[in-house]
């Protein structure tokens, strides 16, 4: 069953729904965790109390440990019920975030304002990066290299097959459409540097921050010390007396060979420090990709563990396990009795150290895997949400044909499509029209389709079919004071990166409208002429918005290398109406002296 948008929005109102249910039952889980937690630190202090008003018993001093396990029982149980809640949360607002972007164009991820370029060749032009862009409509990219991911797909096309498998990876993530808010939570609110820091810290420093943990004598201690320790304080309890004492030099000897390591401890602990939760987020979106039986060959080269006997989500895993265990070095207390009895943070360092030996290596492989999808993924959750989309076909020869082609940025009440294919062979379209007409939009509306086409991705369009095109683009020309750059010489700037381009690239296909705005009529008028003829010579398909006329003339003289269309306005009551739709021929009707009269001017005809 197709789902139209309607269906789709009341789907994520309904899991907006749930996960408030969810969210309301957790917290009343975890004010029932509080109030246990109070009630056996004050039975604690009653015990304390007791020892203290009638003297040393045997007895009552192991009781004093009863609490404490229950207490600890319950911390444990409250970090579980807490990072449910933590993770309902962020579902929740993956959730919420896809009614915001349908309903209001809002998108809460990265709007990609880093990659903006306006010396790109169409990305400035075409509106790809930066607020209300294409990038900010699509990502939903939270590590930097899932957002550089997406954004070199938008910004320079692949080869037909790659483009080909994209399109396959991509319907099939689709289909497990569910699982990826899933992904996506699992990633939310984490800073989008923290997955390249810790890949850095695996594979470039703990390597020498664990050399001290090496040593033969150090790791004998650290196997036989949980044996030591436990087994005097046993046996004080039995028989008291001495015994004491040679636990109090063992617990003596214990801290101080903590503190006697503490710099290299702390090294390599504050490079993970409460960074647990985020591996077990990694691990539990790296668990998924690795259940799900991958068709598409795109996603399935991702894949490069041949060699691997355990699965990359359990070390991970693992690796989580031991950096929340070293957490415990944040409470005084638990440290305290922790480094006493177990020299916690040494045996955590060296828990960190085997683990590194066996797994950094093919861990720091798989996380770049994270990103892959999450590059994917924006695409995938872009094609569910628009089910009136579809995915081009790629040709290999030099083709375009689109119908009812649509611009993807604006909003579906208010957009209009057209028709549009070019000849069998490279023809220079001169688009005249009034202002305000659409010439400009439609030039958009060509070029972001094509920047969704190479990327892989559905476009806005019923159908659609283009060959691979370097897309050049002229329409957003700006003087720069600090370049000391004027309006024209921006414009002669950008016309040389053009023509230098079509001699690199052979499928290229320009964009430009109405050019040379920062010189005199005349010289606009011949500077244009002779810009097209180039193109023509150069046999370089293009679309060319243009307020003169007189450029629609040169298809006398160019009959199968020119082609005219037009937008125009409908004028009744001295009302003007813009209906948006791409006609044949030249404009013949302008709406110039219309404005000019709304704001008291008058153009007398000579």
């Amino acid at each position: 069953m197709v789902k139209t948008k309607i269906s789709i929005l009341n789907d994520y109102q309904n899991h907006v729904n749930a996960q408030q249910v969810q969210i309301d039952t957790l917290k009343k889980r975890l004010n029932t965790i509080s109030f246990s937690r109070l009630g056996l630190f004050i039975t604690e202090i009653l015990l304390i109390a007791l020892i203290i008003n009638f003297g040393f018993s045997t007895f009552l001093t192991a009781f004093l440990i009863v609490p404490v396990v229950f207490f600890l029982f319950l911390v444990k149980k409250q970090t579980a019920v807490q990072n449910e809640l933590t993770y309902a949360g962020k579902l929740l607002w993956v959730y919420q975030n896809e009614i915001d972007q349908l309903k209001q164009g809002k998108n809460g991820y990265d709007h990609g304002e880093a990659y903006a370029d306006e010396y790109h060749p169409y990305s400035s032009d075409l509106d790809i990066f930066g607020s209300g862009s294409l990038y900010a409509f699509i990502n939903r990219c939270n590590t930097q290299q899932g957002m550089d991911l997406l954004a070199a797909n938008l910004s320079q096309p692949k080869d037909k097959l790659g483009i080909e498998k994209r399109q396959e990876a991509i319907q099939e993530l689709k289909g497990q459409i569910d699982q990826t808010y899933h992904f996506r939570a699992e990633l939310q609110n984490h800073k989008p540097g923290q997955l390249q820091i810790i890949i850095n810290k695996l594979q470039h420093q703990l390597p020498e921050q664990l050399n001290f943990t090496r040593k033969k004598s150090l790791r004998f201690y650290i196997k036989v010390v949980p044996f030591i320790t436990i087994g005097i304080f046993t046996t004080g309890l039995i028989f008291g007396g001495v015994v004491w004492q040679i636990f109090a030099l063992v617990a003596v000897f214990n801290a101080a060979l903590t503190l006697l390591n503490m710099t290299p401890i702390n090294q390599v602990y504050y490079g993970f420090s409460r960074e647990s939760s985020l591996l077990a987020a990694f691990a539990d979106t790296i668990k998924w990709t690795e259940d799900v039986n991958w068709k598409s060959t795109y996603i399935e080269e991702f894949f490069d563990e041949s060699n691997q006997t355990i699965p990359i989500s359990k070390q991970i895993r693992k690796l989580a396990a031991i950096i929340q265990a070293f957490d415990a070095r944040l409470n005084i207390i638990v440290s305290m009795v922790l480094n006493i009895f177990l020299v916690w943070d040494l045996r955590c360092s060296i828990s960190l150290c085997n683990w590194h030996d066996q797994s950094a290596q093919q861990t720091i492989k798989a996380m770049g895997r994270i990103s892959q999808f999450e590059e994917l993924i924006s695409l995938a959750t872009l094609t569910y949400n628009q089910p009136e989309w579809t995915f081009p076909t790629i040709e290999g020869d030099f083709h375009l044909e689109a119908t009812a082609l649509g611009h993807p940025l604006i909003p579906e009440q208010v957009r209009v499509m057209n028709d549009f294919q070019v000849e069998s062979k490279p023809t220079v379209d001169i688009v005249t029209g009034s202002n305000m007409a659409g010439k400009s939009t439609f030039l958009r509306t060509v070029g972001i389709n094509m920047t969704l086409a190479f990327a892989g991705a559905p476009v806005c369009a019923k159908r659609m079919s283009v060959s691979i095109f370097k897309v050049l683009s002229y329409m957003r020309i700006k003087d720069s004071l600090n370049d000391q750059t004027s309006t024209f010489k921006a414009e002669l700037n950008r016309l040389k990166m053009i023509l230098d381009a079509i001699h690199v690239h052979p499928n290229s296909f320009v964009l430009i409208d109405e050019m040379l705005r920062g010189t005199n009529s005349k010289d606009k008028y011949l500077g244009s002429k002779v810009f097209i003829e180039k193109l023509i010579e150069q046999q370089t398909p293009a679309l060319f918005a243009t307020h003169d006329l007189q450029l629609s003339e040169m298809q006398q003289s160019y009959p199968l290398q020119v082609r005219n269309y037009h937008f125009d306005i409908q004028i009744a009551e001295g009302e003007m109406n813009f209906d948006y739709q791409l006609k044949n021929g030249p404009c013949t009707t302008f709406n110039a002296a219309l404005l000019l009269k709304e704001i008291g001017l008058t153009l007398n005809s000579q």
